[in-house]
Order: structure tokens, then C-alpha cells, then sequence
């Protein structure tokens, strides 16, 4: 059953990737042409953000292939570690194509200071914005959609690469009208937009290099995720204290390990049963990949461990 949603997971990733670069292909061919012909500083810096986008997506395919490889040999957790990868991989190229088109607008804007003239942009440089506006943020939209549904990190970082690539086009539209409909005294707006918007990719792109980083490093989940671990746990009546909770993510999945104290006379058949009641109910609750490892010990009686038969 697990592998059956593994597959079902993998083709929907792909789809949704493969999908989304098409269109990325098309609007890095269009806005390069567009912002060459209409000499738009700002047009050839969002081609840019397109070229990253399709990079990603190339990113996406390899590495969530990789990290849906079943468990073998040498990874007994399997390889979802990859997928994380692959949102550090996203998360750095936005912030290369964040960095450049900063660079390339302060650039022109200290030429214009220095007083150099930039040329007017064209209407195709507008039109070219405005047809990347919808079309990537119809991308973000399903991308996100298919991240959500099968709790994807990586596939959410490439759906927040696109709306980044949509508001860079935001701020292309803004400037090259601007420009146009204001005049060559106001061709300074192209560059200053792009810098402006190069200051939400490079935001954007930090955000997901922290997080990916984080998981990386083995951080915990999130204080309300273990929460919610703990509160499963005892909602069997026979388990009276849960403590040394370890969690940490892999990729999509969760592990979790985690002591807990029961009465001393429980035998092992009925233990085992308790701990196999919880580790299916947290395995409900955060997805059948979830490596759960529960480690049994008897209530302390004046802070030992007491033999019960003894104790009688």
C-alpha cells in the first residue's frame, strides 16, 4: 500500500514539474526575445529568473526520484534526504538569480546617476511581463496545491520559485510601463524595480535555504508537531509519562523516538500492544512513512525502577 502511494506521489511530482518547466522554456524564450527587442534591462533579468526556474525544475525531477528509491543496504531511513537537498539547491539558485539582478540594476542606476541615459523600453517588454504574471502565478498555484496534498517541501519551494519569478515580473510590468507611459526622463524606474524585486527572491531564497538547512542538521519538528506526538501517546490509559521525544524530518517523512513509563506488572504481549496502539495512531495522524521507535519502561516507585514481584 505504501509503495502503491509512493508511485502515485512520484508521478504527480513529475507531472506537476514537467508542466511547470514547459512553461518556463516558453517564457525564457519569449522574455529574452522580449527584453532584447524592447531594451528592457529589467525584461532580461526576469529571462534570467526563468532560466532558474527551468534549472529547478531539472533539480526536482532528479532528486525526488531519487529520494522515492526504497530503503536498502546502505540507507536503512531510505532517501528522503534528497528531497531536502533539493529544496537547498532551489533556495541557492534563487538567491544566485536574486544577487544578479540586483547587481544588474544598481548598475544601471549609478550609470543614470552618473548622467548616462537608458533607453525607453518597448510595449513588447510590457506584454511580456504581463503574460509572465499570469502564467507563473497559474503555476505557483497547482505547484503549491500538489506540494500540500503529498507534504512535499521541495515541490513547495519550486511552486514559491515560480510566484518569485511572477513578482519579479510585478515589478518588470511596473517599471517598463512606468518608463513607457512617463518617458525617457523616467527609464530609471526599469532598473530600480528590479532591484527592488530582487530583494523578495533574495528574501525568498534565504527562507528556504534555512529551512532545508535546519532539516539537514537534524533540528527538531516544530514545539506544536511534539505536542500533538505526545498527546497521541497518552491518550492510552496505560502509558503515564512520555519523555526523551526525539524527532527530526526526513524528507517528507517524520522520525520519531520516544520513551515511555508504564506499570511495572504490564507483561510484554500486552506492551507491545499499547506501544503498537500508539505507534499506528501517530502513524495515522502524520503519514504511513512515519519511522516511529518507542522504547518501553516501567514506572519509577520514589525515583527507582522497582521489581514489581519484588515489591510484593
Amino acid at each position: 500500500m505504501e509503495k502503491d502511494e509512493n508511485v502515485v506521489r512520484l508521478h504527480a511530482i513529475n507531472k506537476v514539474t514537467i508542466e511547470g518547466s514547459l512553461i518556463n522554456v516558453f517564457l525564457l524564450v519569449f522574455k529574452f526575445i522580449a527584453g532584447i527587442l524592447g531594451g528592457s534591462a529589467a525584461m532580461i533579468a526576469d529571462a534570467l529568473h526563468s532560466l532558474s526556474d527551468f534549472l529547478s525544475d531539472i533539480v526536482m525531477l532528479v532528486f525526488v526520484r531519487l529520494s522515492n528509491r526504497p530503503k536498502d543496504k546502505d540507507h536503512d531511513f531510505g532517501h528522503g534526504k534528497y528531497e531536502t537537498l533539493a529544496t537547498a539547491l532551489i533556495g541557492i539558485a534563487l538567491l544566485c538569480v536574486g544577487a544578479m539582478i540586483c547587481i544588474g540594476g544598481l548598475e544601471k542606476i549609478i550609470k543614470v546617476v552618473n548622467g548616462a541615459s537608458l533607453p525607453c523600453p518597448g510595449v513588447i517588454a510590457f506584454v511580456a511581463a504581463v503574460v509572465s504574471i499570469l502564467l507563473k502565478e497559474w503555476c505557483f498555484q497547482f505547484t503549491a496545491k500538489v506540494g500540500k496534498r503529498y507534504n512535499s517541501q521541495a515541490v513547495i519551494a519550486n511552486a514559491w520559485h515560480h510566484r518569485s519569478d511572477a513578482l519579479s515580473s510585478v515589478g518588470t510590468a511596473i517599471g517598463t510601463g512606468s518608463a513607457i507611459l512617463l518617458g525617457s526622463n523616467w527609464t530609471v524606474l526599469d532598473p530600480l524595480t528590479a532591484v527592488i524585486v530582487s530583494g523578495f527572491i533574495v528574501g525568498e531564497a534565504v527562507k528556504l535555504i534555512r529551512q532545508s538547512s535546519s532539516e539537514l542538521l537534524e533540528a527538531s519538528l516544530p514545539e506544536d508537531v511534539e505536542k500533538q506526538i505526545v498527546a497521541i501517546a497518552q491518550k492510552d490509559n496505560d502509558i503515564y509519562e512520555v519523555h526523551n521525544l526525539r524527532t527530526r524530518r526526513i524528507g517528507n517523512n517524520f522520525a520519531i523516538e520516544m520513551h515511555v513509563r508504564m506499570p511495572g506488572k504490564t507483561n510484554l504481549y500486552e506492551a507491545h500492544e499499547h506501544a503498537t496502539r500508539v505507534e499506528h495512531a501517530i502513524k495515522q495522524q502524520f503519514g504511513p512513512g512515519t519511522h516511529v521507535i518507542i522504547h518501553l519502561e516501567p514506572l519509577k516507585v520514589n525515583g527507582k525502577y522497582v521489581n514489581p514481584d519484588e515489591a510484593e
